[in-house]
């Protein structure tokens, strides 16, 4: 069995890849897409959205990272993720599933599921053009409006050359809306050879039972999921292992708040860290009761040093106590 934390669009960065992994559980996580047009993007776009690349490519917890991308031109993707493999990128993630309007009017994501033959066209593209050692995979969802196509989408992902295949089990019109449906996981898992991870509605391991039980697939992604409750990666293995399942407290998520807050202050904007910060607090919320507390106490607040103060922490010390271990 494998659990990996899905690629989320301005949500799942290098910070939050950084904070969720350190709580184990995770197999292996995914960069946001990185959007491919016209050309070769350069070293910076993978500084900025794949900066583990120049680590290993894996988080400091030592959770390996899959760079994805998001296009519509079979022949610029080659050229893309070949250019990733230069880097170190292990693994390459093809972005069939994304839902957003902006995207989709670019020929981007799930709209794409309207054309299996170009489905397949890009995955057996970059196939070819990344050497042999490295998998390439992809993430849909069951289609755009309709489901009609799902079937025929899943094998010509597979034919084309992916290793595995993620399905969120909604079409893109249904976005994030419950419920998920599961039973279609299994029908994917019917028609093609290779891994098929189910994604979508697992907030709880009961959601993680019914969804094995209904989807017969043993492999899972895990998205907002993961990101309101912390520790689900976690508690899905222990109970997979027969394990004693112990939830994480809100007293034991403290120092990964106080962790994500200091790695926003260094490596963002005094404008937008408090959002990032919020943002994260807003999901929690639907796991623990005092995250509710602590967002509305921190709603209208947007100084950085402030902040600091509400969560108590003195940034200045922790700035040099970090640079005095670095």
């Amino acid at each position: 069995m494998q659990i990996a934390l899905a690629p989320m669009e301005g949500l799942v960065d290098e910070i939050l890849r950084d904070v969720l992994t350190q709580v184990g559980g995770i197999d292996w996580c995914v960069t946001e897409f990185i959007r491919v047009t016209e050309r070769v993007l350069p070293v910076s776009s993978y500084e900025k959205l794949a900066p583990e690349l120049f680590s290993g490519a894996q988080t400091a917890a030592g959770t390996p990272l899959r760079v994805q991308f998001l296009g519509s031109d079979p022949a610029c993707l080659a050229d893309n993720a070949a250019f990733a493999c230069t880097l170190g990128a292990p693994v390459i993630d093809l972005n069939f599933g994304c839902p957003a309007k902006t995207v989709n009017k670019s020929r981007g994501g799930a709209v794409l599921l309207k054309e299996p033959e170009l489905l397949h066209a890009i995955v057996r593209e970059v196939r070819r053009a990344v050497p042999a050692a490295i998998p390439v995979t992809a993430k849909m969802r069951l289609g755009f409006d309709h489901k009609d196509y799902a079937l025929e989408c899943a094998e010509a992902l597979a034919e084309g050359g992916a290793a595995q295949i993620v399905v969120h089990a909604r079409t893109k019109v249904e976005g994030y809306k419950p419920p998920a449906h599961w039973e279609w996981v299994a029908r994917v898992q019917d028609v093609v050879k290779v891994p098929v991870f189910a994604n979508g509605e697992i907030w709880t391991l009961d959601d993680w039972r019914r969804c094995r039980e209904v989807s017969g697939v043993e492999d899972i992604m895990l998205g907002r999921g993961l990101v309101a409750r912390p520790d689900l990666a976690r508690q899905i293995a222990a109970a997979r292992a027969g394990q004693e399942v112990v939830a994480m407290s809100w007293a034991e998520l403290q120092p990964l708040l106080a962790d994500f807050w200091l790695q926003a202050r260094r490596k963002m904007s005094p404008r937008y860290a408090p959002g990032r910060l919020k943002q994260w607090l807003a999901m929690l919320t639907r796991s623990y009761p005092e995250a509710t507390e602590l967002f509305n106490l921190l709603r209208r607040e947007n100084d950085c040093q402030r902040i600091d103060a509400l969560l108590g922490i003195e940034f200045a010390e922790a700035e040099r106590v970090e640079q005095a271990s670095a």
